[in-house]
């Protein structure tokens, strides 16, 4: 069995990699006092870089999970962000939910799972 786990502490691994698929743990905000937009937007550009880092992309992201402190305020405003992030014809399936977060300002915490080209 051929498991690949990278930058990994005593808590998880930032990404596994199993039979070509790629596990990202949650990630969030580089800056959890912006608004929602921001930290949606840094949020995916952190995830472009570990798919990058993974040898991945946007157009191979397989799911997502997107958690939303207030999903009845921020639903909308994460989605224009995602929306102009996703590659048109790549959409993933998603799930969006509303979630305590680890940090009370946090506003969004996105896992993704992707294929890893060979």
């Amino acid at each position: 069995m051929n498991i690949t786990r990278n930058n990994t502490t005593a808590r998880s691994s930032r990404s596994v990699i199993y039979n070509g698929v790629a596990y990202l743990s949650g990630q969030v905000a580089a800056d959890p006092e912006a608004d929602i937009q921001e930290q949606t937007r840094s949020t995916l550009a952190k995830i472009d870089a570990i798919l990058t880092e993974i040898g991945s992309s946007r157009e191979n992201i397989l799911s997502a999970t997107i958690y939303l402190r207030d999903i009845a305020n921020h639903f909308a405003l994460m989605n224009e962000v995602w929306n102009a992030w996703v590659p048109e014809g790549h959409a993933p399936a998603r799930a969006c939910v509303e979630a305590h977060m680890a940090r009370s300002a946090l506003l969004v915490e996105i896992s993704i799972v992707a294929a890893v080209e060979n």
